[in-house]
């Protein structure tokens, strides 16, 4: 198996997006959804992605695409939870998708960003694309739930929380070492 992928969504601060850097994080998620905790206002994502500045990816997260097409043409990939005809597509949905193609990316979020954990189904793994586990993982649980279904990746927010929308870098760092110590086991 390759070098499992591990984003952070729901980064708000540079210090925030720093962290990530630092501890080996792969992907940052922006989000863009107007009732999120972690919605963060365009000229700050902004700020954000040029701080990024190629150290890391960036993900404007959002439920449809006219949520994110003001940053859709500024960060890696635009994840949604419909598809777009987009260059580097990220799909989230708690179903297989209908299609795979021109997806980058297709993340099993029963959740919807609510951050509750659901047991994964098993046909998670036939899905034909790289998938990515998110929703309700937690630095406690992640281990267990990569060795189990062995995702292309995974992807965390509330999990490494000390309150909603405030990310913990001891939570950040137990979250990947976990995550990436089970890639070893």
């Amino acid at each position: 198996m390759a070098d499992l992928f591990v984003k952070v969504c729901g980064i708000t601060t540079v210090e925030q997006l720093q962290w990530a850097i630092d501890l080996g994080y792969d992907a940052v998620g922006l989000m863009q959804v107007p009732q999120s905790t972690r919605l963060v206002d365009v000229p700050t994502a902004k700020k954000l992605i040029a701080a990024a500045d190629g150290k890391i990816k960036t993900f404007a997260v959002g439920m449809t695409l006219d949520q994110v097409a003001p940053l859709q043409d500024a960060v890696d990939t635009v994840q949604l939870y419909e598809h777009a005809d987009v260059p580097s597509l990220a799909l989230a949905s708690a179903t297989p998708p209908q299609s795979t193609v021109g997806l980058d990316y297709w993340f099993f979020d029963a959740s919807h960003g609510t951050g509750t954990f659901v047991e994964i189904p098993e046909w998670v793994q036939d899905v034909d694309a790289r998938f990515v586990l998110a929703g309700g993982l937690r630095p406690d649980n992640v281990a267990e739930v990569v060795a189990t279904h062995q995702p292309d990746g995974v992807d965390v927010s509330s999990g490494v929380e000390s309150a909603p929308g405030v990310k913990d870098y001891n939570l950040m760092k137990a979250f990947i070492e976990a995550a990436r110590g089970a890639m070893r086991d």
